[in-house]
């Protein structure tokens, strides 16, 4: 019987590395990037996060591989040095079903590891290069390492690259890299400020936007839960322990926030870690193995830490407060309701939030109102009137606490008076 995998013209070694793994069929972004990317196209993917990206690169550049080669022939970046080792390790997962004589190896190199160890490790050149632009640059211009070969460059979250301002290092990667360059971009939103990078490397690239509309996964209801001038950090501890989840990621907006959070958390005999930019890199390593061991049930983590973090079993996301970059709420709530579970993505909300919390909803992101009511989760049903778009659904403004005589008939009047001036104008 035929693989739904065939249509996309990928290495039968593949193919079958995807069924062992039980993938029934492409995603929507594999179905339009990989095609494209096999006959040499450049080009820009733009999805949600969990639509299935890394694989959409990842395959295309593993089919276009000569092992008989022993040359770096793709370099494959990410921002952080998490988000790296988790494509190195979707690479191991194919890895284990390629024929010895079609093996193509690959190697990571990221920060925060021993350089010498490093370049031993390079002395067997892999086909494809893993790793963080500034360590990648690193190895380059001070170690050597030949990239003149490579015809391939995979530029994983382009615009967190941006945000963390390791464009230039990628750019340098870049020019030392083959004249005939591929290069296969991938981001949440591309930003205005991206554009010279990618129109001095990219001739008529194609551009694929997958699913604009449905911008967070089917399968994660998205909680607001009003903190009512309680303080924050004690309702989060009665959330996060009423949903009592199998792993729950406490989203914040600072370290500051984080080490509060996470230390009030302790406080309350709470298994909690906690992950953010000042979180040593050899510390980090160990957190995210034992993330992955399922040894915590809470991490709290601030947004560059932890996107692009693909952790299995992730049941709850909880915003203690809302990113200021809204984009970011798409990133943190997409860590649950993966591979076919569901999940609940739960945020804390002032009345300062109002203004974000409608943007959301305009993408549309359905949210339903809940408060703890004697330890179980109650829905809030909203009050409505009539023309009462002012206000959020569940975020009610108070009534006047005084309403003068002949009020309502006075604003009548007047709305009457407006109807005929606006005629007049006609």
């Amino acid at each position: 019987m035929s693989s739904p995998f065939e249509r996309l013209n990928i290495s039968d070694f593949l193919i079958k590395a995807l069924e062992k793994q039980n993938f029934k069929k492409p995603t929507e972004i594999q179905e339009r990037v990989i095609p494209g990317a096999i006959n040499g196209h450049d080009i820009i993917g733009q999805s949600q996060t969990g639509s299935g990206k890394t694989l959409a690169f990842l395959l295309p550049v593993i089919h276009r591989v000569d092992p008989s080669k022993d040359e770096i022939q793709a370099i494959i970046t990410a921002p952080t040095r998490e988000l790296a080792r988790q494509i190195y390790q979707e690479y191991e997962k194919l890895a284990q079903y390629f024929p010895e004589d079609q093996y193509v190896r690959a190697k990571t190199v990221v920060g925060g590891t021993d350089r010498k160890r490093m370049v031993d490790k390079l002395k067997n050149v892999p086909h494809v290069l893993i790793g963080t632009p500034g360590r990648i640059k690193d190895m380059v211009i001070n170690e050597g390492i030949n990239v003149y070969t490579a015809t391939a460059l995979v530029v994983d979250e382009a615009d967190q690259m941006l945000d963390m301002g390791f464009i230039e290092d990628v750019d340098q990667v870049a020019a030392r890299m083959a004249a005939n360059l591929q290069m296969l971009v991938f981001s949440a939103t591309i930003p205005e400020k991206l554009q010279p990078f990618l129109r001095k490397y990219m001739e008529n690239p194609r551009y694929v936007h997958v699913n604009p509309e449905q911008v967070t996964a089917q399968d994660i209801k998205h909680v607001l839960i009003p903190t009512k001038h309680q303080d924050k950090t004690k309702l989060l501890i009665k959330v996060a322990k009423a949903y009592n989840p199998y792993l729950a990621i406490i989203f914040v907006n600072t370290k500051k926030t984080a080490d509060e959070v996470a230390d009030a958390m302790l406080a309350e005999g709470m298994n909690v870690e906690r992950l953010h930019g000042d979180v040593p890199p050899r510390e980090r390593k160990n957190i995210m193995k034992r993330v992955q061991n399922a040894e915590f049930q809470y991490l709290v983590a601030t947004d560059l830490a932890a996107r692009g973090i693909d952790i299995k079993g992730i049941s709850h996301i909880i915003n203690y407060e809302l990113p200021r970059d809204l984009d970011f709420y798409i990133h943190r709530t997409g860590r649950t309701g993966r591979a076919g579970m569901s999940g609940i993505a739960a945020t804390l909300f002032e009345p300062s939030d109002q203004l974000a919390i409608q943007k959301l909803k305009s993408c549309n992101i359905h949210f339903v109102l809940e408060e703890l009511r004697g330890g179980e989760w109650v829905e809030i049903k909203t009050r409505t009137r009539k023309n009462a778009s002012n206000r959020e659904k569940g975020i009610v403004l108070p009534k006047p606490k005084k309403v003068k005589p002949g009020y309502k008939k006075k604003l009548l009047e007047e709305k009457k008076k407006l109807a005929k001036k606006r005629k007049g104008f006609k």
